[in-house]
C-alpha cells in the first residue's frame, strides 16, 4: 500500500494528474453508456499534453455524467497510450473501433499520428474530433466524411507568427526555421513559408531551416546552423516539442540572447514554461484557448470543473480538450433517437449551432465547415507568466 501511495503522489508531481482523474471517473458503466475514444502520447517526450487532453476530456464528461448524462446515458472515455508513435497510434485507432465498440474518436494528439489515423476513422465512417493538431491533412478537402476540429489551422498560427515578427521591423532574411523533422514540422514550416510569400517574400528556400528527430532532443547541429548562418538570425519559428524546444532555446540564448524564439501552439505553453525556468523571458507561443483570465463563460466553467476535480491546475491543453469534449456534448443533446456512429456523424453535419454558452465566437459546421474555431491568440513570457499580447493591429 505504502509503494501505491508514493507511485499516485509521484505521479502528482510530474503532472499525470491520475490520481485526480480517478475523482471524477465512475469506476462502473452500464451497457448503453456512450463510448468514446482518443489515443494520445501519455508517455514519452510528449506524455503531458495527452495527459492533459485527456484531463480535459474527462472534465465535461464528468460534469455532463453528474448531472444524469446525456438522456439518461453516461460518457465513458477509454484512452490508449500511443507514445506519440503513428504505427502505435494507427493500432489504436484499430482497437478502439473494433474492440472497444466507440461512438466517436476524441482529441488524439500530433500530426505524424494523424498521418495514419485520418485515414482509419474515413474507412470506419466514425467521428473523429478536435485531434491536437492544425496540419492541411484535417482540413478542407482531406477531412472527409468524418474530420471535424475544434482549433484553428497551422496556417492562421502562422499568419500571426510571421505578422508579428514583420511588425516588429525583422526583416524576412532574419529569420530561421527549427522544425520536428516529420509531417508536424512540415505542416507548420509550409504554412510559414506561404505566410512569407503572400507578404512577397519569394527567398524563402534561402532561409535557414534545421531540424530535429522526433521523441529526441538532438538539437545541436541545428543550433550550429544559426550560429553559423551568413546573415545572423533575429528570430527564430519552432514547429517543435516542448522538450526539444527548451533545449533548443536553452543553448542558443547562451550565445545569442538578443534572438526572438515563437512556438506553435502544439508545443504546449505549460511544459515548454517549466522545462525553460529563467530562459522562458521574452519567449512566444501562439494558442487557440482564450486566456484563462478572460472573463467569459467558458474559462469560468473550465476552471470550476478543475476545483471539482481537487486542482487549480489550469493549463492550456486540458482547456482545449473541455471545449471539445463540450462541443461533443452539444452533438449527442442534438440527436432525436438512437445515439450510434451513424446518428453522431449526421448529427454534427446538421447541426447549425454551437451555442455551448462559452462566450466563444464559434462557426456551426453546418454547410460543410469542419473548423469551429479561427481563434489565434499571441502570448509572451514577462516575469515567468504568459501573458497575451495585442495582436489586433496585425
Amino acid at each position: 500500500m505504502a509503494f501505491i501511495i508514493k507511485m499516485l503522489l509521484r505521479s502528482l508531481k510530474n503532472g499525470l494528474l491520475v490520481a485526480i482523474l480517478f475523482v471524477f471517473s465512475p469506476a462502473i458503466y452500464a451497457e448503453n453508456d456512450i463510448r468514446v475514444g482518443m489515443t494520445g502520447a501519455l508517455s514519452g517526450s510528449n506524455a503531458k499534453l495527452g495527459q492533459q487532453m485527456k484531463l480535459g476530456l474527462e472534465l465535461a464528461f464528468s460534469e455532463i455524467n453528474t448531472a444524469g448524462g446525456v438522456n439518461g446515458q453516461h460518457i465513458k472515455l477509454i484512452t490508449l497510450d500511443d507514445a506519440y508513435r503513428p504505427l502505435e497510434a494507427a493500432k489504436n485507432m484499430r482497437q478502439l473501433i473494433n474492440e472497444e465498440e466507440v461512438l466517436a474518436i476524441l482529441g488524439n494528439t500530433g500530426t505524424p499520428t494523424a498521418v495514419l489515423t485520418v485515414p482509419i476513422a474515413k474507412n470506419n465512417k466514425i467521428l473523429m474530433l478536435g485531434a491536437y493538431t492544425g496540419a492541411d491533412i484535417l482540413r478542407g478537402a482531406n477531412a472527409g466524411c468524418c474530420i471535424y476540429n475544434y482549433r484553428a489551422s497551422y496556417k492562421q498560427e502562422m499568419d500571426v507568427i510571421i505578422d508579428h515578427i514583420l511588425d516588429a521591423g525583422i526583416e524576412p532574411e532574419r529569420i530561421a526555421f527549427f522544425t520536428q523533422d516529420d509531417a508536424f514540422g512540415a505542416a507548420g514550416y509550409s504554412s510559414a513559408v506561404a505566410k512569407l510569400k503572400e507578404t512577397g517574400f519569394d527567398a524563402t528556400q534561402k532561409l535557414i531551416h534545421s531540424s530535429y528527430r522526433r521523441n529526441t532532443i538532438n538539437v545541436e547541429r541545428a543550433i550550429a546552423d544559426v550560429l553559423m548562418a551568413y546573415v545572423e538570425p533575429k528570430a527564430v519559428v519552432m514547429v517543435s516539442s516542448y522538450k526539444a524546444s527548451s533545449v533548443f532555446i536553452k543553448l542558443l540564448k547562451q550565445e545569442v540572447p538578443d534572438i526572438r524564439f515563437y512556438n506553435i501552439s502544439f508545443t504546449g505553453s505549460a511544459p515548454l514554461l517549466e522545462n525553460l525556468g529563467e530562459d522562458a523571458e521574452g519567449v512566444y507561443i501562439t494558442e487557440v484557448v482564450p486566456h484563462f483570465n478572460e472573463h467569459i463563460a467558458i474559462t469560468r466553467s473550465y476552471k470550476t470543473a478543475l476545483e471539482n476535480a481537487g486542482t487549480k491546475d489550469s493549463n492550456v491543453v486540458s482547456f482545449e480538450g473541455y471545449i471539445i469534449a463540450r462541443i461533443f456534448i452539444e452533438v449527442l443533446q442534438s440527436i432525436d433517437g438512437d445515439v450510434d456512429k451513424e446518428s453522431v456523424l449526421l448529427a454534427i453535419s446538421k447541426i447549425n449551432s454551437l451555442a455551448l454558452k462559452t462566450g466563444l465566437n464559434l462557426k456551426p459546421f453546418l454547410g460543410g465547415s469542419r473548423q469551429a474555431s479561427d481563434a489565434v491568440w499571441l502570448n509572451r513570457v514577462e516575469q515567468g507568466i504568459f501573458k497575451e499580447q495585442e495582436i489586433g493591429k496585425w
